[in-house]
């Protein structure tokens, strides 16, 4: 019988590891360091604009994130910032390239079920070093066909992964917390995308569901893949 779905690619923070919830911790502590000089709300809008500004010189991950905030920093402090400050934000920004990595559930159980069928591939975006950091602490490492560390999600880039390690983006399956780079552009490029909620996620990958619902589906958690990759057939 010719599967529907030959090929299932998972993405790794905050879907198959936590990893955001390490952001807004930072992020809390970089606006304690900040309250003499604004308030959180806008602190966090002008931070959310120099990261969307800065996405394209420094790319996705924790070393660009802290290059946002000390850019933020020297604009809302018009310059004063002390160096004692710039300095913690620093050594936040080492604490987050240090810290351990936490698979959420049903993590291990879903790639190890869906390995014994399928051609599963790990597809993750960020700091190379630090992605493979946090895939060989997880203890997932050994259970993936091929892993992609890519600077960021396009249809292009999945269109060039699923033709390399599958039958094709006809034939895969994208499963991931982010609508705007895990299901949208592989349901662009003629593939399934997978979303699966997230309850902390990143503004900038925030985007609607497709239109075309055809290819697209949604489940509470990764308990849940398996099934929905049998009903595919």
């Amino acid at each position: 019988m010719r599967r529907s779905v030959t090929c299932i690619g998972f993405d790794a923070d905050d879907t198959l590891w936590h990893n955001e919830r390490f952001f807004q911790l930072t992020q809390a502590r970089f606006a304690d360091l900040l309250r003499d000089y604004t308030d959180q709300d806008r602190l966090m809008a002008r931070l959310l604009e120099a990261e969307k500004r800065n996405l394209g010189h420094y790319g996705f991950g924790i070393k660009g994130f802290v290059l946002s905030m000390i850019e933020t920093a020297i604009e809302v402090t018009e310059g004063r910032v002390p160096a004692s400050v710039i300095a913690e934000l620093l050594q936040a920004g080492r604490e987050m390239l240090r810290h351990p990595v936490e698979l959420l559930p049903h993590a291990h159980a879903a790639v190890t079920t869906l390995k014994a069928t399928h051609r599963v591939v790990l597809v993750t975006k960020g700091d190379l070093l630090d992605q493979e950091r946090k895939l060989a602490q997880s203890g997932l490492d050994d259970l993936f066909d091929a892993v992609e560390i890519v600077s960021d999600k396009t249809p292009q880039v999945y269109e060039r992964i699923f033709a390399q390690h599958g039958d094709g983006p006809a034939r895969g399956l994208m499963v991931g917390n982010s609508m705007r780079s895990d299901v949208r552009p592989m349901i662009d490029v003629g593939g399934w995308g997978v979303f699966i909620p997230h309850g902390a996620t990143w503004d900038i990958e925030h985007a609607p569901p497709p239109q075309d619902r055809s290819r697209y589906a949604e489940i509470d958690s990764l308990a849940d893949l398996p099934g929905l990759v049998r009903a595919l057939g």
